[in-house]
């Protein structure tokens, strides 16, 4: 499973891994919110926004990308973030999502859609874009609609879907007043309609059985959006988009997109290469490339893409948020490494001319060491060259990290060690240790449900409360967790033991408070009492699980405290410690997750809390740990869609026993759940009215928190690595990309700065290293979610790619009628 993408809201809300390293760039302007709860987004998409006018026509854009797809049929469930980003270029969507992660109408494919009857049943009438057409010719009709509901209904088993939320609400499909009005009538209200038939597939696809499950893993013969997809290359790893010649839209300015598999740990040096243009990266990479372009606003330093003139500082998507200039550290100065300017020609010749000395000097070892750092040196210039072309778009994703607490037995079965964990974690501190680095917003997130900016966020963790040692100390006493109490040396293993033990020389080692070498000679240890005097730090508390029991109220009894001896002494109880097996994926990337699990680890043992933690292998991480519940704590991330009533009620719907007797936990991996929290899901599912939703949501999240399964810590980070004359393109935030609007800026295009790009004879001139980021502008007030044109980035393509032929656009529409 990717660890740097959320997979599509159209299969389920995949697990996905956070991947974030330290890159030290200056913050992002916060959004202020108002008397709304939802607030503003902390962050605004990061595109280059540029006026279509701004942008040539034609050209190829080589995106990185995890994977080639298995299957092109979103409704799949091996369908991957590759498949969603496919079916945004090429099938309608009657819907897609603002700056604020909202739903607006998409007026490409809809001229309306509103609820026209609510009694005696809920009644959604679609007027058609009367110019939507497949690119067989075919209109979009009411046909298309009736056959996708049927084929996700859930009512033919002979489908192989993933889901069929909504779908299977829908009572009937028809015709309305005439071809371009579509009547949908739900046999149960349905709230979050605005869900469905995104995308939609033509009834070729999802008429039958056979078509569906078979028709679109690997090719669409029949799409309606401004691209189609040309050809699935599973021996070159990529997929071509060319323009869509029966889009009626407007016209796709690029010619041809081709999705290229990159692994992470690759991309860099395919950005080098120059067969990349675009890619997400991980904050080590995004680094290198922030010290090879220099500050937002300044032209390339080399030659690797010849003629591309400086790209100015952040754009905004529209959201309200801006993004300060990548590449430069938070007091405004540029991110620049060995070699920089200003270190005198002097100097520099001296060097030269030692090297030479040395080089041809008749000190064999001391030359042959100096030939290879100039070779190292070269070879870092000539990255630093061929990376001057680019810059780091960051923005946050619709998703955030979290952490999870197993409640199906041990310990934390007991909702006041759940709670306990929870107040002992400063949660601020963890967001900060993840984004600040990165230059972006460090706020913990608020919600389960969704983040903010969106309708249904407010921040709820008031139900839990804050960080407060001292009354998770009292907590854990309440629950019966003490020190001075015996513990015995040989504890059962831990949960989800399989992998590599972090810091565990033996087998039967854990990596929690202290030794048991020091324990007394009976074969027991008394938790919290050391020879020396010392409180038990240096003591090693065995791993056990203690059996399963109730879970009595959430808050410590009024007056309970914490013995003041104790302090951050290790706790026990019934001759077994309190530690907490701590899964954690061990592959690329996963660094990250490794600093916030210590920094978690820290903040545990303050309140006397232990843990151990087991390290294993990412394919392994969700399917044989998180899936089976073989952890007690772990981090994983979670999307946040538009829809929260119908997308997170399985992720949080209490577990049920199935006929075998096992326990059904859907996709609730924490294993807890409430009767209260399902039935405010099943009213918000129920209620139209955005207001009232909205407040039904906010009160299943404030049960969420309270129940303390798991803990929301921050908005994950978007990086994305971008040449720096491509518009319209980058870290999108909330908002779905417009595909037809990407492409390379013109010769001579004027940034927001003013800064003119250059003619394409030689290496650019350089910008004024003081431009200043685009100012924002305020959401559009419309249901249109075209992205609005103002201030392209002062940058121009110089190539092939960003340029187009004299018979390039003919040969573009031969090729897509063929």
């Amino acid at each position: 499973m990717s660890h740097d993408g959320v997979g599509p809201r159209a299969v389920m809300r995949s697990v996905a891994f956070l991947t974030a390293g330290a890159l030290a760039v200056p913050a992002l302007a916060g959004c202020s919110s108002d008397d709304d709860p939802a607030g503003r987004p902390l962050a605004g998409g990061d595109i280059a926004r540029a006026d279509r006018a701004g942008v040539a026509d034609g050209g190829t854009l080589r995106w990185g990308v995890d994977t080639v797809p298995e299957t092109l049929n979103a409704f799949q469930a091996d369908a991957d973030t590759t498949t969603t980003r496919i079916a945004q270029a090429v099938l309608p969507s009657m819907f897609r999502t603002d700056g604020r992660g909202r739903p607006v109408r998409n007026p490409d494919y809809l001229e309306s859609a509103e609820v026209v009857e609510t009694e005696p049943k809920q009644v959604v009438l679609y007027k058609l874009n009367q110019q939507a057409v497949w690119s067989d010719g075919r209109e979009i009709g009411a046909a298309d609609f009736a056959a996708q509901w049927r084929a996700l209904s859930g009512k033919d088993s002979a489908y192989w879907t993933a889901r069929n939320a909504g779908y299977d609400r829908i009572e009937k499909i028809e015709r309305g007043g005439n071809d371009l009005e579509v009547k949908v009538t739900f046999g149960r209200t349905y709230a979050d309609w605005r869900s469905l038939f995104a995308p939609l597939y033509p009834k070729d696809v999802m008429g039958t059985p056979d078509t569906f499950n078979d028709g679109a893993r690997k090719k669409l013969k029949v799409t309606a959006g401004p691209f189609r997809v040309k050809k699935v290359d599973r021996e070159k790893d990529e997929v071509t988009l060319t323009r869509n010649a029966r889009w009626w839209g407007e016209p796709a300015r690029l010619s041809t997109i081709v999705l290229r598999e990159v692994p992470h740990g690759e991309r860099v040096a395919a950005l080098t290469a120059g067969t990349l243009d675009l890619a997400e990266v991980d904050a080590t990479a995004a680094r290198r490339i922030s010290v090879a372009a220099g500050p937002r606003g300044t032209a390339p330093s080399g030659s690797a893409s010849p003629g591309t003139a400086a790209s100015t500082g952040g754009g905004t998507d529209g959201s309200g948020s801006t993004s300060a200039p990548d590449g430069a550290a938070e007091d405004g100065t540029a991110l620049t490494g060995p070699g920089a300017a200003g270190r005198g020609a002097g100097r520099a010749a001296a060097k030269a001319l030692r090297s030479w000395a040395l080089a041809n000097g008749s000190d064999e070892e001391e030359a042959d060491e100096e030939v290879s750092a100039r070779e190292a040196a070269a070879e870092l210039a000539r990255e630093r060259r061929a990376l001057s072309g680019f810059e780091v778009r960051k923005s946050l994703e619709p998703a955030y990290t979290q952490l999870a607490l197993n409640g199906a037995e041990g310990p934390l079965a007991d909702e006041r060690v759940r709670r306990a964990v929870a107040r002992a974690l400063d949660r601020r501190d963890l967001a900060e240790a993840v984004l600040k680095p990165l230059g972006l917003p460090a706020e913990p997130v608020g919600s389960h449900l969704a983040l903010s900016g969106q309708a249904a966020y407010a921040d709820g963790s008031g139900a839990l409360g804050d960080q407060n040692a001292e009354e998770a100390r009292a907590l854990l006493a309440d629950a019966g967790w003490a020190p001075g109490t015996p513990v015995k040396k040989k504890g059962e293993k831990a949960a989800g033991g399989q992998g590599e033990k972090a810091g565990v020389p033996d087998e039967g080692e854990a990596t929690g408070e202290g030794g048991g070498e020091d324990a007394d000679d009976d074969g027991t240890y008394i938790v919290g009492e050391d020879d020396d005097g010392t409180n038990g730090d240096d003591h090693l508390a065995q791993h056990t699980r203690p059996k399963r029991g109730s879970a009595p109220g959430a808050y410590a009894p009024l007056g309970t405290a914490a013995p003041v001896q104790a302090g951050s002494a290790p706790l026990a109880k019934d001759g077994k410690a309190l530690t907490l097996d701590f899964v954690l994926p061990s592959g690329p990337g996963s660094e990250v997750l490794a600093t916030v699990a210590g920094r978690i680890t820290e903040m545990l043992k303050r309140v006397g809390i232990g843990t151990e933690i087991t390290k294993v292998d990412d394919e392994s991480y969700f399917t044989d740990h998180i899936a089976s519940g073989e952890y007690d704590l772990a981090l994983y991330s979670w999307p946040a869609t538009a829809f929260p009533a119908t997308d997170a009620r399985p992720v949080y719907a209490k577990p049920v026993p199935a006929a075998d007797g096992s326990l059904n936990v859907g996709q609730n991996y924490t294993r807890i759940g409430t009767d209260q929290v399902d039935q405010l899901f099943d009213q918000a599912l129920a209620t139209l009215d955005d207001a009232k939703r909205a407040e039904l949501i906010r009160k299943a999240d404030a049960r969420i928190w309270a129940a303390a399964g798991s803990i929301p810590l921050y908005q994950r980070p978007q990086l994305t690595a971008a040449r720096k004359d491509l518009a319209n393109v980058g870290a999108f935030g909330f908002r779905t990309p417009v595909y037809e609007d990407m492409g390379y800026l013109k010769k001579g295009v004027r940034g927001p700065a003013g800064t003119p790009g250059k003619e394409p004879t030689g290496p650019s001139a350089s910008a004024s290293p003081s431009a200043s980021p685009s100012a924002p502008d305020p959401e559009p007030d419309r249901e249109s979610d075209r992205e609005p044109g103002s201030g392209p980035d002062s940058a121009r393509g110089s190539d092939e790619r960003s340029g187009k032929g004299a018979d390039e656009g003919s040969d573009a529409e031969k090729d897509a009628d063929s």
